[in-house]
């Protein structure tokens, strides 16, 4: 089915990110498909866009309402599978919500760093505890304009200003571009052909921030760096798969006790690969530097017969911000990439259930008119055992039976 285009005049990572916050109460007792999730939006936003090919069952939906975020994407036009988690119940309710609008979404554009000596996300000279925590409304509530638009791809614009933790004020311009990407372009990509018997839907997300100031950005007065985070639907037979450099320090560049130790049970750390149990059960997240990170992280889904991976660029000696709530003594040793299985909090509510894989970008001293530029693909697979099992080996040399046997371990 091929969707009209409509154009008109609109954390998750809290939770995610950092765990505090008031969740929305979700009901999840039937899963929407695509040409539902798609309904539902047109029914409650006025900028919903879908990008799909012509004869192509693949597409996605996403919206300026939300700071051109793709919300969910599929394999298998409107009755196919939607990969995304939505907060549908937020979003019905029309209403905004201190500190963060967790709307949901399968890839969103923030700013980082969240915490530390040059948060966005707190004023100046305030305690970092959760009264004083707010997402800035340019990433978190402000509507981003259609710049350009085609069938398979759009690209919106915005202008705003930030001020961080230490009062320095950034005045920037976004540009954000999302294309849907064909088969032959994700072979490209991956450096391999597929394997028959795959149902595919796969989109590139092109970003870019610019220094619209009259000054130079320093790094003793705060950098920013652009943060991508995509939610993701669970399941108890999913596994988030993290590649990663086997050097012999590895082990020393990966955080896995950002909520508490996360349970052996739920991780498993090999020479150049972790495994994440992403059942929405159990609430942790973990970290990688980019002296080890690689790309490729992704998730297997035995449950619904999935594979995702995101495709995104690292820079090893570069600086990533540290979005810990705290002052920190080396506030540019961040992570590159992370990874989040959401579960109840200590009173029992929960937003979700989701599981998140984020990535970030390096952070860079511009110029007045100078600009960072950060892509990610993101690539849903579908298909029979046997497909995805030649998938997953040529993805991460990884046999579909490591992951059962891992996700049996509980």
């Amino acid at each position: 089915m091929k969707y009209n285009i409509i154009v008109g005049s609109l954390i998750a990572g809290l939770i995610a990110c950092n765990g505090a916050g008031t969740p929305q109460e979700q009901n999840n007792s039937k899963p929407m498909n695509f040409g539902e999730d798609v309904s539902f939006l047109q029914k409650h936003l006025q900028n919903v866009v879908v990008l799909q090919r012509n004869g192509d069952s693949s597409g996605l939906v996403v919206t300026g309402d939300y700071q051109a975020r793709v919300m969910t994407s599929t394999t298998g036009g409107s009755q196919g599978k939607s990969y995304g988690w939505i907060n549908y119940d937020l979003i019905a309710s029309g209403k905004l919500v201190p500190h963060i609008n967790a709307f949901g979404g399968e890839e969103r554009f923030w700013l980082g760093p969240e915490g530390g000596q040059y948060a966005l996300y707190f004023p100046p000279g305030k305690p970092f505890n959760f009264d004083n925590w707010q997402t800035p409304a340019l990433i978190d509530t402000v509507h981003f304009a259609v710049k350009s638009q085609s069938d398979t791809e759009i690209t919106y614009q915005q202008a705003g200003t930030l001020q961080n933790y230490k009062g320095t004020v950034f005045n920037i311009d976004i540009n954000r571009t999302i294309r849907l990407l064909d088969n032959n372009t994700v072979a490209a990509r991956l450096g391999f052909t597929l394997p028959p018997g795959l149902k595919q839907v796969a989109y590139e997300t092109e970003n870019t921030v610019i220094n619209k100031g009259d000054s130079a950005w320093q790094e003793e007065n705060g950098l920013l760096s652009i943060w991508l985070l995509g939610m993701f639907k669970p399941s108890d037979q999913t596994a988030i798969i993290a590649p990663f450099k086997g050097i012999t320090n590895a082990r020393q560049h990966i955080t896995d006790d950002y909520f508490g130790k996360i349970p052996a049970k739920d991780l498993l750390v090999k020479d150049s690969m972790l495994l994440f149990r992403a059942d929405g059960k159990s609430r942790g997240k973990l970290g990688l530097a980019p002296q080890v990170a690689k790309a490729g992280a992704g998730s297997v889904d035995l449950e619904n017969n999935t594979i995702t991976v995101l495709l995104y660029e690292i820079v090893p000696q570069g600086r990533y911000v540290n979005s810990k709530w705290e002052i920190q003594k080396e506030p540019f040793k961040g992570d590159a990439v992370n990874c989040y299985n959401d579960g109840p909090l200590a009173d029992g509510s929960q937003m979700g259930p989701f599981y998140e894989v984020e990535s970030s970008s390096d952070a860079r001293a511009l110029k007045p008119g100078e600009s960072l530029t950060y892509r990610q693909v993101t690539m849903h697979f579908e298909g029979d055992h046997h497909a995805l099992q030649t998938l997953a080996q040529q993805l991460w040399q990884l046999p579909l039976e490591e992951v059962q046997h891992f996700l049996s371990n509980k």
